[in-house]
């Protein structure tokens, strides 16, 4: 479910933006002719922003409903796609939506070498510390491996998104990112798996029965 809800606005950017004047049609009758003019005008990236902005809002409000907490990534994300967003629906401009992924994952990479210096751990042990015990050293390793994959997703946002064609940039928003990331969580696991199994180990065998 929380899959689901953290995926479904990207998904639902992507339909709009190839589909949009199918789905335009569909909203004819219970919009006004002008509303319906002015949707068909808008570039087909600011019809697709201008269905995200709700959307992600939408996105906020089901994670505190089902799980009476608001995640700050949804919050930055929110924040970032009602200004950037708004700009590229308004100005017309699509070069706005373009830098939300870039400065989201780098004020990400900002947080986490922020945590350093703020508080007495890394953000990455405050979140799997409970699970998993592992050396100060291999913490900041880690830390720095999240920093380092953000400041990189960032950049090849950018990279996509001014040096290819807007179709493309659509599909690396969804499934291009999606896969950096995948990789880079396999990459943590295979790193972290001995890990695990010292830590499963060194568990009390007395604590279950």
């Amino acid at each position: 479910m929380r899959l689901l809800i953290d995926f479904a606005p990207i998904v639902v950017f992507v339909l709009v933006y190839y589909y949009a004047p199918e789905l335009l049609e569909l909203f004819r009758p219970i919009v006004s002719s002008e509303v319906h003019t002015y949707l068909t005008e808008l570039p087909k990236l600011a019809l697709a922003t201008a269905v995200l902005i709700p959307l992600t809002g939408l996105q906020v409000l089901l994670t505190y409903a089902l799980w009476k907490k608001i995640e700050k990534m949804h919050l930055m994300s929110f924040f970032l796609v009602l200004i950037l967003g708004s700009l590229t629906v308004v100005l017309k401009d699509k070069s706005f939506i373009q830098w939300k992924p870039t400065l989201l994952n780098w004020l990400f990479a900002l947080v986490f070498l922020g945590s350093h210096f703020i508080g007495q751990k890394p953000i990455i042990e405050r979140f799997m510390g409970a699970n998993l015990e592992l050396p100060k050293t291999m913490w900041t390793r880690l830390s720095f491996a999240w920093i380092g994959f953000f400041i990189f997703a960032g950049t090849a946002n950018l990279v996509v998104a001014f040096n290819f064609s807007e179709a493309f940039w659509v599909n690396f928003k969804l499934f291009g990112m999606l896969g950096i990331t995948l990789l880079f969580i396999v990459a943590q696991g295979v790193y972290l798996a001995p890990h695990l199994h010292e830590s499963s180990k060194n568990e009390d065998p007395t604590k279950n029965s």
